[in-house]
């Protein structure tokens, strides 16, 4: 443990982003965000937002229900067909993402304190997260002006072409790890496209949300382009996915929630993009650089807590190296700093709350019951916030519940393979596929590998690497459709085809 773990950013001389944060916090009323305005929640009801490292509220948000959602997608819909959003020139639109982006700058470091608050992680992971929120909406700021259709081959007396449009009123529906960047992923393409929306964030991590409307705000957005309706999701998000007037959805979160959504969703059709859970293959062979493998997959796993749903959680080793990586991730892992996220040498903050602390130590549990064997840690570290330690089994085999079920925590299975082929099989051997990574030095083995696996992503030579050209999302039950890079133009806009006779 690192530090003080109930340490507050009250001692000692507070950096002035941090001071920021929390004066924010403590400043007024956090509503929902409707039709351009503040608002209290229909119902009168707020409910608590909990700092995961010291388990002090930090304070209260609206909460909104169905009529919320309700008068959140008729704003919404009232802003979609107004001429000041949808009749602009992408050129002008262009310029609000980039106000957007300049905003974030502005106030990045308030951005990751108040993150770092809200969530648990590490300021310095939490300055990182603000910063890929920023170049997010630059990257789709320039996507305005190059989202176009195209003429089709005919004979003279017709002209054959289509058009890309908006979809219309978005309903976005992010998780409690990344509320920030999350946000910035499903409202950018979006915005690019000319759609509006109603953007719902985890009720565990609201805050950076809000604040991020705030910045819409001052950028010069119209009123109900973007709406924040934070809430429970079996009440607004089930709203949501089930709104007649929503024309289109993007959910990230669990399989579980994620199969409700679809079936919410089918009442009108929604077109829909899910970002689901994962289970994801973390595979090194012999001939790989180990130095570099083992320092990266101990980071795969502890990264944010191992509240990542691509987390490198299942590392499939070749036998005859087997021994040295396992004692290597072992040694990697074992100096990592478990304490406050603010403290400058914390490596992993608390995890999001008491019930998902209880969850990891439940795996833990049935690993060791299993006959796996815990190499390092498996325990809760102190008695305030909730903070586990880094988490490593081996000898454990592919039909392990802590080697199938997604954990989120940080909790590593290591796993023995004997060849290629037995590598493969285990990757696949899973109902998941949202990523993946592959140690070789071999350029042939990583681009069979690569085509073998099945999944939305693979690295090569490295582990979580990302760039907003990448697009993200999963095979089989990680989910469907595609987030970030030009995919996300397709995921929000629709095609017509236009047949003239001249």
């Amino acid at each position: 443990m690192s530090g003080n773990q109930s340490a507050t950013l009250e001692e000692g001389v507070m950096p002035r982003g941090q001071r920021c944060a929390l004066e924010w916090i403590r400043s007024g009323k956090k509503h929902l965000l409707i039709g351009g305005q503040w608002v209290a929640a229909a119902s009168g009801k707020t409910f608590e937002t909990i700092n995961p490292a010291t388990e002090e509220v930090l304070t209260r948000v609206a909460e909104a229900d169905s009529h919320d959602v309700d008068t959140a997608v008729a704003a919404a819909r009232r802003a979609f067909e107004a001429p000041s959003w949808s009749g602009i020139s992408p050129h002008e639109r262009a310029l609000y993402l980039l106000r957007i982006a300049e905003g974030i700058e502005a106030h990045a470091e308030e951005l990751a304190a108040i993150e770092s608050l809200d969530i648990g992680a590490p300021l310095s992971f939490t300055r990182g997260q603000v910063a890929a929120t920023a170049e997010r909406f630059r990257y789709y700021a320039g996507w305005t002006s190059k989202i176009h259709g195209t003429t089709n081959a005919s004979d003279a007396s017709r002209f054959i072409y289509m058009v890309r449009e908006p979809m219309g009123v978005c309903a976005l529906i992010n998780a409690w790890n990344f509320p920030l960047v999350m946000a910035a992923s499903k409202l950018a393409p979006a915005l690019a496209c000319g759609n509006t929306m109603v953007l719902k964030p985890a009720e565990q991590s609201p805050l950076t949300t809000l604040r991020l409307g705030e910045l819409i705000q001052e950028a010069g957005v119209p009123a109900g382009v973007v709406n924040i309706v934070q809430g429970h999701g079996a009440i607004v998000g089930a709203a949501m996915a089930g709104h007649p007037d929503v024309d289109k959805i993007a959910f990230t979160g669990s399989t579980a929630v994620g199969r409700s959504i679809v079936q919410a969703s089918a009442g009108n059709m929604k077109k829909a993009t899910l970002e689901l859970g994962g289970k994801s293959p973390n595979i090194i062979f012999p001939d790989a650089d180990l130095e570099q493998a083992i320092k990266a997959s101990a980071l795969a796993f502890c990264r944010n807590s191992g509240q990542i749903c691509s987390a490198g959680t299942r590392l499939l080793v070749h036998e005859s190296v087997y021994d040295q990586v396992a004692a290597g991730v072992v040694a990697t892992a074992s100096v990592f700093k478990v304490g406050s996220p603010f403290a400058l040498d914390t490596d992993l903050g608390p995890l999001i709350s008491a019930r998902q602390m209880d969850r990891v130590l439940a795996y833990i549990d049935t690993g060791k019951k299993e006959g796996a064997e815990l190499m390092l840690g498996g325990s809760r570290v102190g008695e305030v916030g909730f903070f586990v330690e880094p988490t490593v089994f081996a000898n454990v085999t592919n039909e392990m519940t802590i080697a199938r079920e997604e954990i989120f925590g940080p909790v590593l299975s290591i796993i023995s393979f004997k060849d290629e082929a037995d590598a493969i099989a285990q990757a696949n051997d899973t109902p998941y596929g949202l990523a993946a990574a592959v140690w070789t030095r071999d350029v042939s083995r990583a681009h069979r590998m690569m085509r073998a696996i099945k999944s939305g992503r693979v690295w090569i030579n490295t582990y979580a690497e990302g760039d907003p050209v990448m697009a993200i999302g999963g095979y089989k039950q990680s989910g469907y459709g595609r987030e970030m890079g030009a995919e996300s133009i397709d995921a929000y806009t629709q095609t017509k085809s236009v047949l003239m006779r001249l």
